[in-house]
């Protein structure tokens, strides 16, 4: 059965995104990090993707890499969150408008392999709904100081976690996480 996964890089004071959902702070972060690049990436069976994570800002944009998850290194389900389905379909995509449906399609899709979370509301959501097995987080050498926070739960949350193991590459420290439940 599926695991859910919810990676992200963020800043080292907590934010995966600049303020307005700004990107392009991470192109000068991507480079080779093998814990994503040969361990993550081949375990992921598809992606449950937030709508503004799904067509916001892209970290590769202008390249040929633009609009590719993990910039090509990953193909399959796509499973995006979105209260406004658009009139053209997009291949490899489903719209939901609903999260148990999504992550219900997204968790029989990936089969035995990780549902990968992608933005910070719907990771926050399946937090709240106890879905969320996993944590992987690449910390970037960088202080952004304003943006989207990688958990943001006014009034507070004490999710407890459990470091499984930590790891660095030359442009990120990786954290790897479990949930305790």
């Amino acid at each position: 059965m599926a695991k859910v996964l919810f990676s992200a890089t963020m800043s080292l004071d907590g934010f995966m995104a600049g303020p307005g959902g700004d990107m392009s702070w991470l192109a000068e972060h991507l480079g080779p990090n093998p814990p994503v690049d040969d361990d993550l990436v081949g375990r992921i069976g598809a992606l449950l993707v937030g709508k503004r994570t799904f067509g916001g800002d892209d970290p590769y944009k202008d390249t040929p890499k633009e609009g590719k998850p993990f910039g090509g290194g990953w193909t399959g389900p796509q499973f995006v969150l979105t209260h406004h389905v658009p009139d053209t379909e997009v291949p490899d995509v489903t719209f939901v408008g609903d999260l148990e449906k999504g992550l219900a399609a997204a968790k029989a899709a990936a089969g035995d392999k990780y549902v990968n979370v992608l933005g910070a509301e719907v990771a926050r959501q399946c937090l709240d709904a106890g879905e969320v097995d996993e944590i992987f987080v690449c910390i970037a050498p960088v202080l952004l100081g304003d943006g989207v926070r990688l958990f943001d739960h006014p009034g507070g949350s004490n999710v407890k976690l459990e470091r499984l193991s930590i790891s660095q590459a030359p442009h990120a420290t990786n954290l790897w996480l479990r949930v305790v439940r």
